[in-house]
């Protein structure tokens, strides 16, 4: 299975630590390339996308929804061998809870980021959340995943993923980044591949971030992944889902950075 990475490196010698991201649902690896993979690179490391299996550039689009989450996860550790050295993993919504699940069988990383993720405890309790918060958009989400982006509209995606004041020209540039998605992952996550870690189990360094106008993982969901794995929860005030488009997504990065330098960078540092 041939996979699309995409790829900035900074004009110095890298950082020891590479970070590899991961997009959630009905995107690629493109949504990072607009503003994290340039901004982290500018900062002195290597940052990956990956397009999983049947999405953006990678192959298999036409088995997408024959698609599991064991075959993403298969994705990210295919896609973890080909970094310099152990990576930071940063996962995005879906993406999050692949990254999750990669780490029941996994080791060697450097530690992960969990972007507005799904939580340990699955899709359901963020589907029931929205269906009682917000239930038109939550059924226009349902149809949109049945039916695929033809159903969409720049609108329905605003009110899903961003914040009010997006700019409609910014609106209809993302829209271009939206495409499909397999069903039987989102089974998977919600009922047929639980998640096996167990509460606190994480042996690496963790950072779990929110969003506070978030209508799909709201941030209550944020703070029960982080119990879950006993740490603390982020939540970047003024911001919607779609975290790394959002007009202040510098907030985001600049969150992440400064976490990843004092937690992640010092140790790999310290290790040399």
């Amino acid at each position: 299975m041939k996979l699309d990475l995409i790829s900035r490196y900074p004009e110095a010698t890298p950082k020891p630590t590479p970070l590899l991201f991961v997009h959630g649902s009905f995107s690629d690896a493109r949504l990072w390339d607009v503003n994290f993979l340039p901004y982290f690179a500018h900062q002195g490391y290597e940052a990956h996308a990956v397009s999983l299996r049947g999405h953006g550039l990678s192959e298999g689009h036409h088995r997408l929804h024959s698609w599991r989450l064991a075959d993403y996860v298969a994705d990210v550790a295919k896609a973890v061998e080909t970094m310099p050295g152990p990576p930071l993993l940063i996962g995005h919504s879906m993406g999050g809870m692949v990254i999750q699940k990669y780490l029941e069988d996994h080791a060697g990383i450097a530690g992960i980021v969990l972007m507005a993720s799904v939580p340990p405890q699955g899709l359901l309790p963020t589907n029931l959340h929205m269906a009682m918060r917000h239930p038109i958009l939550f059924q226009q989400m349902a149809m949109f995943a049945m039916l695929g982006p033809s159903y969409g509209s720049v609108e329905m995606m605003q009110r899903l993923l961003f914040s009010k004041d997006t700019p409609r020209a910014k609106l209809e540039e993302y829209f271009n980044l939206v495409q499909a998605e397999s069903q039987m992952v989102a089974m998977d996550m919600m009922w047929f591949n639980p998640l096996r870690l167990k509460p606190g189990q994480l042996w690496l360094p963790l950072l779990v971030m929110g969003a506070q106008n978030d209508a799909f993982v709201s941030p209550a969901m944020v703070q029960e992944t982080a119990r879950f794995y006993r740490t603390d929860a982020h939540i970047v005030p003024n911001m919607a889902h779609a975290m790394m488009l959002e007009m202040n997504w510098r907030e985001a990065a600049d969150q992440m950075l400064g976490w990843l330098e004092k937690t992640v960078s010092h140790r790999a540092a310290a290790a040399a």
